[in-house]
């Protein structure tokens, strides 16, 4: 469809010739190019904090015994919710006439409500913030699986040996825990990229375009323009853009464990 002449008709539409018009159309738009640098960043800011923070509670989850079960299903819970259902919830968070958000911060502000979603920064922000949220037990559970699995004789022999815990980890543990931060990785770049719930829900891509993402912008495209040839084209440079993206991530990923082992 996104290399083709798309004919909507009142019984549905046909597909006719082969063109490059339509990618040609999208990668000269400004909303396109706003859409892939919006993108791009919330990407690589939201995987980074998830990847720090679930390392962290992964580290915290390492260390527990009798209660770790009970966390980790506690841990899981923001994960299963539907995002659907998780982006409704934090838009009566957001809310700036009753949100928990505006009750928690109008009292210092005067008495004045707060509409968080109203500005780019602050929605962009608000959205991350949900987003984190919810993924970023993912990312913990994974890394977690990766410390269980580490070879204990190599860190007690750290630690016989005198170094710190933060060079245990930084040293010793991390570079062990790379190829399964890798996969979080992976996951997270491949959910992040195609994001379309969040916006969806919390601010249509508003305010104005700031917070629209490829994906909600190929929808927007195809199901409110009607223009399935430019909406086409729009999904499938999303989909090559990540494929390239990954591609790239594991030949230096792959390099770099390479040279490792090499030394």
């Amino acid at each position: 469809m996104s290399f083709s002449n798309v004919n909507v008709t009142g019984d549905g539409f046909s597909l006719s010739g082969f063109t490059g018009h339509n990618f040609s159309i999208v990668f000269s738009s400004d909303l396109w190019q706003h859409a892939i640098v919006f993108t791009t960043l919330y990407t690589i800011t939201t995987v980074i904090v998830e990847i720090v923070l679930g390392t962290a509670i992964a580290l915290v989850l390492e260390r527990l015994t009798a209660s770790r079960g009970w966390m980790m299903a506690l841990l899981l819970l923001p994960w299963a919710i539907i995002t659907v259902i998780s982006a409704q919830l934090w838009s009566y968070v957001y809310n700036g006439v009753y949100g928990v958000l505006t009750a928690i911060i109008s009292p210092l502000n005067g008495g004045h409500d707060i509409n968080v979603l109203g500005s780019s920064f602050s929605a962009t922000a608000a959205m991350a913030v949900a987003d984190i949220w919810k993924t970023t037990p993912f990312v913990a559970i994974i890394t977690l699986a990766g410390l269980v699995m580490l070879p204990g004789d190599i860190v007690e022999a750290a630690r016989i040996d005198g170094a710190s815990a933060w060079t245990i980890f930084w040293r010793v543990r991390l570079p062990l825990l790379r190829p399964t931060l890798s996969i979080a990785v992976l996951f997270r770049i491949l959910q992040a990229f195609g994001l379309f719930d969040l916006p969806y829900v919390l601010t249509g891509g508003g305010p104005g375009d700031s917070t629209e993402s490829l994906a909600l912008l190929g929808w927007k495209v195809m199901f409110n323009d009607l223009k399935f040839g430019a909406g086409a084209a729009v999904a499938a440079s999303t989909a090559g853009i990540v494929l390239i993206a990954c591609l790239v991530f594991l030949k230096v990923f792959r390099s770099q464990v390479g040279s490792e082992e090499t030394a």
